[in-house]
Parts: C-alpha cells; structure tokens; sequence
C-alpha cells in the first residue's frame, strides 16, 4: 500500500516548466529517492507536497493517506504539515530560529499539532532529542541553533520532523552541506528512523551516492521529467537512460585512476610551524577564556605546478588554514612564506582564491564582469577598453559567454558563479590559487565540470593549486598530493596513491570508510561495518 501517490504533476512558475508529468509512488514505510542536478524540479516537486509551492500553478494528483493534497483546503494541508507530511531541509540555520531554543522549537511543533501541555511537549523534545542521539538531550535541548555543529543541527531537524510521529518524512539535500563523516551518520540515522518507526522516507538528493543506500526506488529527473524509475540496483547497476549513465560517470570514485602529471618543482609556498589561535567562548567560571586553537603547529612545502589537496571534517582548521595561505589572515605563531617572502607582501598579483559561495564573495550590486574586472583596475592594467576585452576573454576561456559581462550575480546559476569566482582569480594573473571548498555546493555534473576547467587553467596557466574540501572523492580526482588535517594538525600527508590505497592514520581510514558510493550493494555493506563497529565501541 502507498502512503504517497504522485500521479501527472506539472508545476509551472508563470512560463517556465518546472515538473512536466511527474508520477511515482511511496509505500508505506518505505524509502524512494529523487536524484537529478539543479533545475531538475526535484525541490519544487518536495514544496508541492505539503503546498509550498508559493505563486506556482500545479495540476495532477498528490494523494497523501487518500486526500488529494493539489485540492485540499489549507486548514487540512497545514494539520498535514509536520504530522502527516515532516520536512528536513538541506539547510538547518535558516530553518531554525535563531532567538529560541531547540527544545522550545521542537516542543512548540508537538503542541500545535497535539494540543499537549507543555510538560508533555517538553517531554516529547527531549525524547525525539534522544532518539537521534544528541548526547544529554534534556541539557542540549535548552541550546541554541548556533551551539550546535552542522551535523547536531540537522539532527535537531531530524528530530523535529519525528515530534508527531508522521507517516511520511522528505529530506531534501539533507546532507549537502556536510563533511563525508556526518553525511554518513546523517544518512545512517533516516535509515534507522525508518526501520525502527515505519516512517516512509521522501530522499532528494543531486548526489546519487547519497541514494544507493538509502533508497529502495529511485526517480532520476531532468528539466522536470523523469528520464528513470525503477529499483534503485538496476537503475545504478544497470541505468536505460543515457542521463542516468552520464550522472553516474560524474561521481567522483575513490577508485578512480589519479591523472599523471609532470612532476612538481622546488617549493613555491612553505609553512613553517604555523598556529591560529581564536578567542575562546566566555564562561563564567573563567576570568580569561581558553583560545580555540583552530590551526596547531602545521609544517608542510606547497610545489611548484603541484595540486596539493587538503582534506579533513568541519572544525579542522581548512579554512583558517586557507586564508592564512592568501595572508588574508596572519598566523599567530610561525612563517608562512611565498617564494621566499612573507604571504603577506605578495598577497593580490601572486596569490588568490576561489571560495566556497561566489554568491557571498561576489558584490550582488556589481555585474560579474566589474568585479573580475576590480583587480585589473587596481594594477592599471589598461583602459578600460582594454580590461573589459580581458576580461570577456577570460569569461569565454571558463565557458561562460562574454555577454555574461553585464549579469549580476543572482542571475546566474551555482555553476555558472563558481566559473566567474575562477575567472576573478585569474584575472591578475597569480602563481597560485587557493580554492576552498569550490565544488562542495554543487551536483555533480556541474561538479565535474568545474573539476575540469581547474586542471586545464592549472596546465594552460601554469599554476599552483591547493583544493581545499571535506570530500576525499573529489580531491583524488584533482590531486597530486594529500593533506589530512584532524583538530588543526596534520595528520597524514603523501601521494595520492600512498594516501588513497595504503592510509596510515586510523583518521583518514575513517574519512575513507565514509565516502558515499552509487553501488547500493557496496553502500548498504559500509553501513552494516559502520553499524557493527559504532556497537563494537
């Protein structure tokens, strides 16, 4: 029996298609993911379900328990919310509400949808709080979304959705944002919600690793239809549809071949015994907070014409550890040095990075071809004329059109800014790049694109990269050397093949093991061992 029967959905924004004949089906308690890149309609198809579908226009059937929802009055549609129908969303922060806390939040569901008192629902938070396995839940149930780590807040969200016990749970891009090691626990953690509650479970997703072993079904969809459905080990075994091949070919695979390469010259960036310390949070019980000590005493050569890869959880220092190589900020002990001289001399011409939102690093009031164009202007690079025939040159070598000059930020795809946030940083013409967490945000065609352009600027340019990212799949794709970091150290450095194929650190062996992969036996195996080993502990 179906708890959700999606039958001929269209949903059009004014003249755009967003969902063209959509149907498939969600059986009770079971598990049906939706995969495609962006634009596909995927979360638009989620919004519908429970009406959120703003100015839309949406025609078909959404049978949800026998009640058509695409007819419903609103009265019945907003009861269905988070009892009937629970969402998880892919970005907790905005989510949540910032000025009270999660239990209250959690609690204040439980009452609207039950009428309990507030003993009951605070009782209730606590509750679902522990069974997504926040440690001391009745303490941390008295925290704010900004307490709480990525991982911890999408539990929190996870937990909100199980308050009234729904029959139906859609996560949409839930584990996006996350680090290989959460996403796992994350995915885990819905498997586990489902068997043990009988939850049906809704999973959207670009990224088909996150599907193989989650989902019994899967739908692929593309510009708003589905190309693909079926069981979700012929579809990744074994896809009909030449999109679903050209999807699976763009995920990244540990056991990919790494590229050979030229080897590296003499070292180009050297970092000598490098810490970041940042003020503490205040506690009463201390006159003086303790510093946090995001970067710990890391030494390592960066090498001409080499792409080195730094790797790690949230909270090991990537970051902090990138900025401080483009001098954006100065260590507080140890040398970082450029060639010889201190980063921060030879920061702008000779160093420059690409970061992890070109819709925040970008200024949404400047057009795209203005803010490649500032670091040309500030070296006096020409007339005007000249800069702007510059820059549509490099606007054309990214594969973006040299009219995209005059587009603001907004108007343009994930993708297609990631592509500009590359051109500006090869606008003056730097030695090395820094690009930090460039793709983490992104499907995995578009993904694989930008990959790509990376190693062919890398070659035509003849640059130095470092890649910054949490996903151990992406930087075998792009890297000659690895860099592990764990709590602001170093944990693990060496060639791909050493890093990849003989780890010697119990950390990376971990990172490694939680790395998704679209082959749902092999997925479904690794989370079994996860399963075994968290027990073992």
């Amino acid at each position: 029996m179906s708890i959700l029967t999606v039958d001929d959905l269209h949903i059009t924004f004014g003249a755009t298609t967003a969902v063209d004949g959509l149907s498939f089906e969600v059986p009770s308690g079971g598990a049906v993911g939706i995969v495609g890149e962006s634009g596909s309609g995927k979360s638009a198809t989620a919004l519908a379900l429970l009406g959120l579908h703003g100015d839309a226009k949406v025609s078909g059937r959404i049978l949800f328990d026998g009640t058509d929802l695409t007819t419903a009055p609103d009265a019945h549609l907003r009861r269905i919310r988070g009892a009937g129908i629970a969402m998880v969303f892919q970005e907790p922060l905005s989510a949540l509400s910032p000025f009270h806390t999660i239990g209250d939040q959690i609690a204040e569901v439980y009452r609207l949808h039950t009428g309990a008192t507030r003993r009951a629902a605070r009782e209730r938070a606590v509750e679902v709080l522990r069974q997504v396995h926040i440690p001391d839940p009745a303490r941390r149930a008295d925290a704010y979304p900004h307490q709480f780590s990525g991982g911890m807040r999408q539990r929190a969200l996870i937990a909100m959705a199980l308050a009234c016990r729904p029959k139906l749970i859609v996560a949409d891009e839930p584990t996006t944002a996350l680090d290989v090691t959460v996403q796992a626990q994350i995915l885990d953690l819905l498997d586990e919600v489902r068997t043990t509650t009988g939850t049906a479970l809704l999973l959207i997703s670009h990224d088909l690793g996150v599907v193989a072993g989650s989902a019994d079904e899967v739908v692929v969809m593309r510009r708003g239809v589905a190309v693909e459905h079926g069981p979700v080990e012929s579809v990744l075994v074994s896809p009909a549809a030449e999109y679903t091949r050209a999807l699976l070919d763009a995920v990244p695979r540990l056991d990919a071949e790494p590229p050979v390469r030229p080897a590296a010259g003499e070292p180009l960036l050297r970092l000598d015994d490098v810490h970041k310390h940042f003020p503490g949070p205040r506690r009463r019980s201390l006159r003086r907070p303790e510093p946090v000590h995001a970067v710990d005493g890391i030494s390592f050569d960066v090498r001409r014409g080499e792409t080195l890869g730094v790797v790690g959880e949230s909270g090991t220092g990537k970051t902090t550890l990138g900025r401080m190589m483009v001098g954006l900020i100065p260590p507080t002990r140890g040398r970082i040095t450029f060639d010889g001289t201190d980063v921060a001399r030879r920061r702008g011409r000779s160093v420059q990075m690409v970061f992890q939102d070109p819709l925040s690093s970008l200024n949404p009031r400047r057009t795209i071809g203005d803010s490649i164009a500032d670091p040309l202007r500030l070296q006096r690079a020409g007339s005007e004329r000249d800069i702007r025939r510059t820059v549509e040159d490099l606007l054309t070598r990214v594969g973006l059109a040299a009219g995209e000059y005059d587009r603001y930020p907004h108007q343009l795809s994930g993708g297609m800014r990631q592509r500009a946030g590359i051109a500006r940083a090869l606008a003056p013409r730097p030695r090395l790049i820094v690009c930090d967490e460039p793709v983490s945000s992104l499907d995995v065609t578009t993904q694989a694109q930008v990959l790509a352009l990376l190693a062919e600027v890398r070659e035509e340019y003849d640059l130095t990269l470092v890649f910054i990212s949490h996903d151990l799949a992406v930087v075998r794709r792009i890297a000659d050397r690895v860099a592990v970091l764990q709590a602001g150290a170093v944990a693990e450095l060496g060639t791909v093949a050493q890093v990849y194929e003989q780890p010697a650190h119990a950390y990376t062996k971990e990172l490694l093991a939680a790395v998704p992969v679209a082959d749902p036996a092999e997925a479904r195996r690794r989370r079994a061992l996860r399963r075994e080993t968290a027990y073992l502990k």
